[in-house]
């Protein structure tokens, strides 16, 4: 199952620290841990939504170093593409798995699965013994998705803006969490749903 997918900044900000990454939109599947752990049980709803905050915080962290180093070891220069070629900036995109140790920030161990798409990260956070080549397919047609449909690589894009329509796309894609098979036909019919509900 994932446990989380989320989109967040991957290059430095205006306000934001070097070693930092913004959240624009995160998602979080299954049990809440803070009910499941005894030393959380206590918490109040507002202590445990921050608690969750901050563990998607970490990760985002960790993946903007993974990204960085990955950047820095292939040499190659970022460069900005304009609006209508996020097929070719997909293309371009640094990818990679990053372990995330039990405790750091969840209490099991995960894995993270990230793409680098010039300013932005999408990363999938799976139990450890989910499927990863079914989980980098289904990352891949997400931020396809997102890229395409919502034209987050344009000038001023708002994710923050359009998180209904990233919700309509985790439910089409993964659902509850759950990583989906996906034959040819059935992908037709999905890619048909997505850009009807884009189109509205």
């Amino acid at each position: 199952m994932v446990r989380c997918f989320l989109i967040h900044t991957v290059c430095p900000v205006g306000a934001l620290g070097a070693g930092d990454s913004r959240v624009l939109y995160s998602r979080v599947f299954g049990p809440d841990e803070g009910i499941l752990s005894d030393q959380n049980r206590d918490l109040s709803p507002e202590e445990r939504r921050v608690l969750q905050k901050e563990k998607v915080s970490v990760v985002a962290r960790q993946v903007r170093s993974a990204v960085s180093l990955s950047r820095e070891a292939s040499g190659r220069l970022l460069v900005e593409t304009e609006p209508g070629d996020e097929a070719l900036a997909l293309q371009e995109a640094d990818g990679g798995v990053a372990r995330l140790r039990a405790g750091d920030p969840f209490a099991e161990e995960m894995s993270a699965l990230w793409l680098g798409v010039q300013s932005l990260g999408f990363t999938l956070v799976c139990e450890p013994h989910e499927n990863l080549l079914l989980a980098e397919g289904t990352l891949h047609n997400l931020t396809r998705h997102c890229l395409e449909t919502l034209h987050m690589l344009g000038q001023g894009s708002e994710v923050l803006l359009r998180s209904n329509r990233v919700d309509a796309l985790l439910s089409r894609l993964l659902p509850h969490g759950q990583l989906l098979f996906l034959n040819h036909r059935f992908a037709q019919s999905l890619e048909k749903e997505v850009a009807a509900y884009v189109a509205k």
